[in-house]
């Protein structure tokens, strides 16, 4: 047993001086040379890359350059508007969300268009709207409209206005050249000349008509001029006779109106036959 003992042991000093050699062995620097493994880009994929990071420098400095162009040409300033030039047109859009157009401004060399379900004009100050036209109406906003064309304003169809008025110091002229004027209204047509006279001239015939009620000659005094003069022959004439200077006013059944010298009665009847010729 003793022997066997003996044997354990040395077989167990025997592994302990392999491991340490072993141990040992590893410990020792190597004297091999390591291998070094280039790490990075070489050869055309690094002359590629210096190539476009050029490219890319290049592209940005012509950009830059062509941007302060623009500036220079289009000249935006701090202090000047904003000026957009073309040679044909130029056109700006309106998009909602969906990018359906929802607006158009055009200004051309022959006319300026705008599309849009409603236009306005605002004053700059007040935001009040001079001027707003959709497809139902068009409103004008402002205290007065004045047009300074030599033909006027020309309406294909009705205006409606409440009032009438010409500017101060002028007359105001209501002319159809072509055809009658005529002034309608359900209530009464009312012309008064309040500090002037009230002229009506035709060339033809002049109509008061009242179809229902009395027309009022209310003067001082009523001149009726270039009225016919009925004549008729005296009983008694006399070569020394006074010239006649009073006048009898006498009406035919058709409502002519005529004069007949006035004698100690009634002389109409004498001079009626002034009516025949109407």
């Amino acid at each position: 047993m003793d022997r066997s003992a003996n044997l354990d042991t040395e077989e167990l000093k025997m592994t302990r001086e392999q491991y340490i050699l072993a141990t040992q062995q590893n410990s020792l620097p190597r004297t091999e040379h390591p291998q070094f493994y280039p790490v990075g880009i070489y050869g055309w994929r690094k002359r590629c890359l210096y190539f476009f990071v050029l490219l890319l420098l290049v592209t940005m400095i012509v950009n830059l350059a062509m941007t302060i162009w623009i500036l220079k040409v289009m000249n935006f300033t701090v202090d000047s508007p904003l000026v957009l030039q073309s040679d044909r047109n130029v056109t700006v859009n309106a998009r909602n969300h969906m990018g359906q157009l929802t607006g158009q401004l055009t200004v051309g060399a022959d006319a300026v268009e705008a599309q849009s379900k409603r236009f306005e004009v605002r004053a700059t100050e007040s935001g009040k709207v001079l001027f707003s036209a959709d497809e139902d109406e068009i409103v004008i906003g402002a205290d007065r409209l004045k047009v300074t064309g030599t033909e006027g304003a020309v309406f294909g169809h009705s205006v409606e206005t409440p009032h009438i008025r010409a500017e101060p110091s002028q007359d105001l002229k209501l002319e159809s050249p072509t055809r009658s004027l005529v002034m309608e209204a359900p209530r009464g047509v009312q012309v008064n000349a309040a500090a002037g006279d009230l002229k009506a001239t035709c060339r033809k015939e002049l109509h008061l008509q009242s179809t229902e009620g009395e027309i009022f000659l209310n003067a001082d005094t009523i001149r009726l001029g270039n009225l016919p003069v009925g004549s008729f022959s005296s009983s008694s004439p006399s070569s020394s006779a006074p010239r006649q200077t009073i006048y009898e006013l006498c009406i035919c059944p058709s409502g002519k109106l005529y004069l007949s010298p006035a004698g100690a009665s009634s002389t109409c009847q004498s001079s009626s036959n002034i009516c025949l010729w109407s």
